[in-house]
């Protein structure tokens, strides 16, 4: 993934910016000895109450990416339930920090952005090979 992210506003460039902020939040480290890949939403969930916020906050920027794209209510609805379960779930101490471990709001919310691009913006699909 490019190291620049685009500042515009054309569902290519908020492609770009999401899915590097999804990766920074949910697998950007691994931890050592299980092979398991964290992000910064499992760490900074490790501190009680302002960890789960900002946590929460970073999510909910997503989900202000996908109003933007004009996505549909519905599609919106789900994103902000998603980010809701993992901050409240998130925010019991220990179980939540279990919690936070295995369930990736943003990279569901990442999936439910990239269906939307991939039939109503099909040239912004990264092809990797």
């Amino acid at each position: 993934m490019d190291a620049d992210l685009p500042f515009g506003s054309d569902p290519s460039s908020v492609r770009r910016r999401i899915e590097a902020l999804e990766q920074v939040l949910e697998r950007a480290f691994e931890v050592p000895g299980i092979g398991r890949k964290v992000g910064l939403d499992a760490i900074v969930g490790l501190v009680p109450v302002v960890g789960d916020l900002i946590a929460a906050a970073l999510g909910m920027y997503l989900v202000w990416e996908a109003r933007n794209l004009g996505m549909s209510k519905w599609q919106i609805a789900r994103m902000t339930a998603n980010v809701g379960v993992d901050t409240a779930l998130g925010a019991i101490p220990l179980v939540g920090d279990a919690f936070d471990f295995v369930f990736r709001s943003n990279t569901r919310n990442l999936r439910i952005i990239r269906k939307h691009l991939d039939k109503h913006h099909p040239e912004t699909r990264i092809i990797e090979g």
